[in-house]
């Protein structure tokens, strides 16, 4: 067996395996998602959520994808079909793409890459063009002013959530994601995570991928009360389905990207328990219940606040901090605090 993984042949249905294994694990993961999102924000608002569908309403996702499958797809008249088809596939593919260098536990990384940093911030780059390409090929007003709303507010928070990353990369000295987790590992657990030397950041993370996701309180692409659901007010049936598909994944990404940059990946957080995939798996859920948890209590901000927020509060606080702790990592303030590259020499 060893002999044919070795040859091309085998080298190649390895890579197919895993990235299958991955494609598994994250299509699983957001099912469940869905199910966690919905229940989470009927126990806040007091009512059951989904309930019939088998035991506890566990079926309903599923029932809700079939039924998506199976409607009929009605396309605009007078919609350019090569792109209004092309569009939601690309958000869905390119959000299912960037974690194909997400390690989930030491070694376990489909493609363990020195720039993996860039490799997502391309990936995730690019699915605004999914939403613009959606809502100019329904050839209507209302899609088109929605995809427009998403890509101003998906590049402006971009900028601050590369700018904050920067600031790890600085401590690190490295784009590898691997090594970023690496370089939390110490013998004081969970104080040595990035979440403490970069902690103001942690917060404009948290809150800048909220607005790069769509999610609420900065859902306004697809606000219901104003766009009649932005740029995916023309799909339906499958088309539609890879869209929320597309968003949730995006979702999943940033949860993973937080747990890595910010809270030591698949690390233990108490010293003498053994790391693992479980750890990083627990903190992805537990990230995904704070955006869950977003989305239920915090109203919907305004456009203008939003773009406000971005440009006038986010940009100027993420690039003094990049200044920050470029000062700090040079001239080594608190030892290797901030400059974790001190220690592998």
């Amino acid at each position: 067996m060893a002999e044919f993984l070795a040859t091309p042949l085998g080298t190649a249905l390895l890579i197919v395996l895993q990235g299958l294994a991955v494609i598994a694990f994250v299509m699983i993961s957001m099912i469940w998602l869905v199910y966690g999102d919905r229940k989470i924000w009927a126990a806040v608002q007091m009512r059951r959520g989904p309930n019939v569908v088998g035991p506890w309403g566990l079926l309903q996702t599923f029932s809700d994808a079939l039924k998506y499958v199976f409607k009929e797809i009605v396309v605009p008249a007078g919609a350019d079909k090569f792109v209004y088809f092309l569009a939601p596939v690309l958000s869905f593919v390119l959000a299912l793409w960037a974690f194909s260098v997400i390690p989930f536990a030491e070694g376990w990384v489909l493609a363990d890459i020195n720039v993996a940093v860039l490799f997502v911030f391309a990936a995730s780059s690019l699915e605004v063009y999914g939403v613009i390409m959606g809502g100019w090929a329904s050839n209507s007003k209302y899609p088109f002013l929605g995809s427009l709303r998403s890509a101003a507010q998906m590049i402006s928070y971009e900028v601050s959530l590369g700018l904050i990353i920067i600031g790890v990369i600085i401590s690190t000295g490295s784009m590898n994601l691997s090594a970023i987790v690496e370089a939390q590992r110490g013998s004081f657990g969970l104080l040595n995570w990035y979440w403490l030397p970069h902690l103001p950041m942690v917060v404009l993370f948290f809150i800048s991928a909220l607005a790069e996701t769509n999610r609420p309180p900065f859902d306004l692409p697809e606000a219901e009360s104003e766009l009649v659901a932005g740029f995916m007010v023309e799909y339906s049936s499958t088309p539609y389905l890879l869209f929320m598909a597309g968003e949730y994944i995006a979702v999943w990404l940033m949860c993973a990207l937080i747990s890595v940059l910010f809270f030591g990946g698949w690390l233990s957080p108490i010293p003498g328990i053994p790391d693992g995939a479980l750890w990083m798996f627990g903190k992805m859920v537990f990230w995904f219940f704070m955006f869950a948890m977003v989305k239920a209590i915090v109203p919907r901000y305004r456009y203008d606040q939003l773009m406000r927020i971005g440009w006038k509060v986010f940009l100027p606080l993420s690039l003094a901090w990049v200044v920050l702790v470029s000062f700090l990592a040079k001239f080594e303030i608190l030892g290797a605090f901030w400059a974790r590259w001190t220690m592998g020499g």
